[in-house]
């Protein structure tokens, strides 16, 4: 008997494109392949929007737009399209030029970690993030306890670490005058 293993299919990033134009559920575009996106918790999107509102308090008639989960960010070095959890934008805001609903240049870049994808979140998408010319900070926050972890873009190849612990920590943003309290980020969250 022999036994047969199907190849993935891959598509180009104008496939890519026009089928998630057309689809109901957001996927990532990884250099050919086609990745469904997976739902959020209730504490995920919870300190999601937690975040979205100490955000938005902030910056309020300052020169920044804030996107959440569906708006599209094209990574041209590593062809990648992806969802991030949380970005930034100065304004005006940069589109992938021929498009209209795919950005390029965050400042700020969050992911709320989940189980499913921290590692990548961590590695690889990490490691594609620090290849957009215009970002300056990336966040890391975990969903099960009071914990998040800052990188802040010193040159084009260093980046600085900290990270904050418990509930009374505050979190000086690098990329944007924004100070966040985890006792506020993470209001209302129940581990």
């Amino acid at each position: 008997m022999v036994v047969t293993v199907a190849e993935a299919k891959t598509y180009t990033a104008d496939e890519y494109l026009a089928l998630e134009v057309e689809s109901e559920t957001r996927s990532e575009y990884r250099n050919g392949a086609i990745l469904p996106m997976t739902g959020g918790t209730p504490i995920h999107n919870q300190i999601t929007g937690n975040l979205i509102f100490l955000l938005k308090a902030a910056l309020r008639r300052q020169p920044y737009s804030i996107f959440v989960k569906d708006q599209r960010l094209w990574i041209p070095e590593r062809n990648i399209y992806t969802y991030p959890d949380v970005m930034v934008i100065p304004r005006p805001i940069a589109l992938q030029p021929g498009r209209k609903d795919t950005v390029i240049n965050p400042i700020l870049i969050v992911e709320v970690l989940s189980d499913s994808t921290e590692n990548y979140d961590r590695g690889d998408k990490f490691a594609a993030y620090r290849t957009i010319k215009t970002l300056q900070e990336y966040l890391l926050i975990d969903q099960s306890q009071h914990h998040v972890e800052q990188y802040a873009r010193q040159n084009a190849n260093q980046w600085l670490f900290t990270e904050y612990d418990g509930e009374e920590a505050r979190v000086a943003l690098a990329s944007i005058p924004v100070e966040i309290a985890l006792v506020d980020l993470y209001e209302d969250v129940e581990f």
